[in-house]
């Protein structure tokens, strides 16, 4: 790909931008929150089409209008979003909009038996069978990569693929990815992942602001200078001191709650005041039914929660919000965002009761306007305008809308789960300092993350979660990893917590 030009709303997504890769290696596409690495592939997958430069293939020059075009060239994409439809089986999902043998009359038993041989060469288990809509991530994952090969892709471009996958699952996609490698295949990998680019990869093209930033190979490299790269500075080394943490009236308790399908509980925790409590488990644990529970979208059928000594159990969402209780969403498409709606409108949706957004009981769009300008700064929101519909915005740049409207104000409790998901290493580094500053002016906050690195970093103590129950609470000091790791999978010894 030579000088691909790319504008939205007259803003530079793609300028000059220069991108080559060898047949037979993996190939990383390295960049902050809104640098213009989709943009990039979209356009060599057909979705786009750019404003200038040109694209070839085998060295041939190559007009790609639309993603039949870009398999017809052997080139497959699997997106950030999967593009599965949840009531279809997967064999249904991998052949859909083929021509298939038999055709109008499917052979379904046929065709079964060869997606049930190309999952088991490349060692992607799934069932030809089975719905999408009971499969978890990971197994969605590999029906999207056994459909782009079942079009018999030899390019392959896989849009931030570790971002909702376990640490588990990742390393089996790593090694899918260096057999297909060994095959023959190219493949491109989109992330913002250092650490993944410099396991994996061979070489590494690094955008920042849509410009090309540097390409280099991944023997030769570092660490420092990915992060130079990409961010235009050193990322923070010297982590702050880790203050002691006492148990307060001021903070959220749970008490013997159960939720009424019985995947949660009984299950108690304090999260004190002045101090983040981090979950760790594998994803599909109760973490999520945990979150929804405290802020008031399902209802314990036993125990108590309270915050601050005021018992939350019969308060509805919006008076728990009123209260000064944050959420951040593991899901922003489905529960944290409007995507036709612009930022403004986006931002106001928790923030509709405040006064300082009324005048004589109508909007103040004034106040509006500075509000979404200076989340826009404080941020580091990457958009053309504040009129953008959010639907344009990189995944980064919305979850960074979604903290700047959750953390207004001064919240006494702030439950964030899954809080950098799709954020790049300087945004996520500085969603790490605003966790720790509320800490420090004496929020609640209890962390859900799969990134154990992170619940590391962060986390005062450490509360392990497994089948919906909490089997034990750690202090973060001098923390034995494999102890952690065997609660994580099931295997460790359940204490009772006081």
């Amino acid at each position: 790909m030579t000088d691909i030009d790319k504008q939205f709303f007259g803003k530079p997504a793609n300028s000059k931008v220069n991108l080559s890769v060898e047949q037979g290696e993996i190939h990383a596409l390295l960049g902050e929150n809104g640098a213009g690495k989709t943009t990039l592939m979209n356009i060599l997958y057909g979705l786009y089409q750019s404003d200038g430069g040109s694209i070839e293939l085998s060295g041939e020059p190559v007009t790609i209008r639309n993603p039949k075009d870009a398999i017809g060239y052997r080139i497959g994409m699997v997106h950030q979003h999967f593009h599965l439809v949840p009531t279809l089986s997967v064999s249904e999902n991998i052949t859909l909009g083929l021509r298939n043998p038999g055709h109008p009359f499917v052979k379904r038993r046929q065709l079964n038996r060869e997606i049930r041989a190309l999952s088991e060469r490349y060692n992607l288990a799934v069932d030809p069978c089975a719905l999408v809509k009971n499969l978890s991530v990971g197994q969605q994952q590999r029906v999207e990569i056994i459909k782009v090969l079942y079009r018999r892709a030899n390019l392959l471009i896989l849009d931030e693929p570790t971002a909702v996958l376990t640490p588990g699952e990742v390393e089996s996609l790593f090694e899918v990815l260096r057999t297909l490698r060994a095959e023959g295949h190219s493949v491109i990998i989109i992330t913002h992942h250092i650490g993944e680019v410099l396991s994996l990869t061979d070489r590494i093209t690094v955008l920042r602001n849509g410009y090309n930033a540097g390409e280099v190979e991944t023997a030769r490299t570092t660490e420092e200078e990915l992060s130079s790269l990409m961010i235009g500075r050193p990322l923070q080394q010297e982590l702050p001191e880790r203050p002691p943490v006492t148990d307060t009236e001021r903070a959220l308790v749970l008490d013997g709650i159960t939720s009424e399908d019985g995947r949660l509980g009984p299950l108690s925790l304090t999260v004190p005041s002045g101090s983040i409590v981090a979950v760790a488990g594998v994803d599909g644990n109760g973490q999520k039914e945990l979150a929804e529970m405290i802020l008031g979208m399902a209802r314990p059928a036993s125990g108590t929660i309270t915050l601050d000594s005021r018992e939350l159990n019969r308060l509805s969402v919006r008076q728990r919000k009123d209260l000064g209780i944050g959420y951040i969403s593991d899901d922003r498409l489905l529960d944290s965002l409007v995507l036709d709606m612009d930022l403004r409108e986006n931002l106001l949706l928790s923030l509709y009761r405040n006064r300082k957004f009324r005048h004589h009981h109508l909007l103040d769009r004034k106040a509006l306007e500075t509000e979404a300008q200076k989340a826009v700064s404080e941020y580091g929101i990457k958009t053309a305008s504040l009129d953008t519909a959010v639907r344009y915005l990189s995944g980064g740049n919305q979850q960074k809308l979604i903290l700047a409207r959750e953390l207004e104000g001064n919240p006494r409790l702030v439950i964030a789960s899954q809080c950098t998901r799709g954020l790049d290493i300087g945004s996520s580094e500085e969603v790490h300092t605003v966790l720790r500053n509320l800490r420090d002016q004496g929020c609640s906050v209890l962390l859900i993350s799969s990134d154990l690195e992170e619940i590391l970093k962060l986390g005062d103590r450490i509360a392990v979660m497994h089948k919906g129950r909490i089997v034990d609470v750690l202090e973060n000091r001098d923390i034995d990893l494999t102890y952690m790791g065997l609660l994580m999978a099931g295997s460790g010894t359940e204490r009772r917590q006081a």
